[in-house]
């Protein structure tokens, strides 16, 4: 592995397109959050670690000496990641706009020092020929970015494959800016195999992902219909949300290993019973208080 010499003027126009659209990727999908208010179905924590790897990927690029488009991708890639993962705290877990406003602004300027740093850090010693700094940080970038991708599984087995709160039109141009960036480093003097694995296999998982909805679509298609002469949605329908809970929550799932959802139920449970019990209290005592006036009140006419 070696820094690239020259940059082929084909491997710049397919990097060009390549960072246009990863430039874009996420706008549909930020615009529907804020459309719908909800992020109901995308994974905060994989919109947080798409904007952590951006760091490690920005220095990796830099110190490559990929063309320039490449090195430009991960910087708007980082910054439309941390938007979509403000929007998931703002609408998914109710968070305050200014406060995760202020919290990503934060983030970014860490990140930012953090990313100058790993370029002056890992680059005078690749320039005289030690690789692994260099390495190191691209593997740091090729498990965080492929790894976000790690709570996609969990959403398709809940929904039984299907595709909720993802936009498609994003999920295009995604995979649009995947393939141009890795035919970017097809036409480059020198192969990146690090990272033209990690543009392969994002192209692979969201295709793997648009395969699933499409079989859930044609699984479902009965049931949409009679929801459809019902006047209904299929999430509407009675048939449709029955065949929908039948879904694998894998998340849940786990959380009963560890033995935390128990322990919340149980303090659930806690809760209501000493609600109920405070509730009866107080209507004990009213009756008490009601007795009591009842004894003390005179009749009328007895003198």
């Amino acid at each position: 592995m070696a820094p690239q010499e020259a940059i082929p003027v084909a491997a710049n126009v397919l990097g060009t397109i390549g960072t246009v659209c990863w430039c874009v990727q996420l706008v549909p999908q930020i615009v529907r959050n804020y459309r719908t208010k909800s992020t109901e179905g995308l994974p905060a924590s994989m919109m947080f670690l798409w904007t952590v790897s951006g760091v490690p990927f920005g220095a990796y690029a830099i110190a490559q000496r990929f063309n320039v488009p490449l090195i430009v991708q991960p910087q708007c890639f980082c910054c439309l990641c941390g938007v979509s993962w403000a929007q998931c705290l703002v609408y998914g877990r109710k968070w305050r706009t200014w406060t995760a406003t202020l919290l990503l602004i934060s983030l970014f300027v860490l990140f930012a020092g953090v990313e100058l740093g790993l370029v002056y850090a890992i680059r005078p010693p690749y320039d005289r020929g030690i690789d692994w700094p260099v390495l190191l940080v691209g593997i740091v970038s090729f498990v965080l970015l492929i790894g976000a991708y790690c709570a996609i599984p969990f959403e398709l087995l809940k929904r039984r494959g299907r595709v909720v709160g993802i936009d498609f039109i994003f999920l295009t141009v995604d995979w649009c800016g995947a393939f141009f960036s890795l035919m970017s480093l097809v036409a480059q003097s020198e192969f990146d195999a690090l990272f033209g694995t990690m543009y392969a296999l994002c192209c692979a998982i969201e295709m793997s992902m648009v395969m699933s909805h499409l079989i859930w679509w044609l699984r479902t298609r009965g049931i949409r219909k009679r929801a459809s002469e019902e006047g209904k949605t299929f999430d509407e329908s009675a048939e449709g949300l029955a065949w929908q809970a039948q879904g694998i929550d894998l998340e849940a799932e786990l959380w009963k290993l560890v033995g935390r959802e128990d322990k919340a139920e149980e303090e659930e449970e806690e809760e209501e019973a000493e609600e109920a019990e405070e509730e009866e209290e107080h209507l004990e005592g009213e009756i008490e208080q009601e007795v009591i006036a009842g004894k003390n009140t005179v009749p009328i006419g007895v003198v």
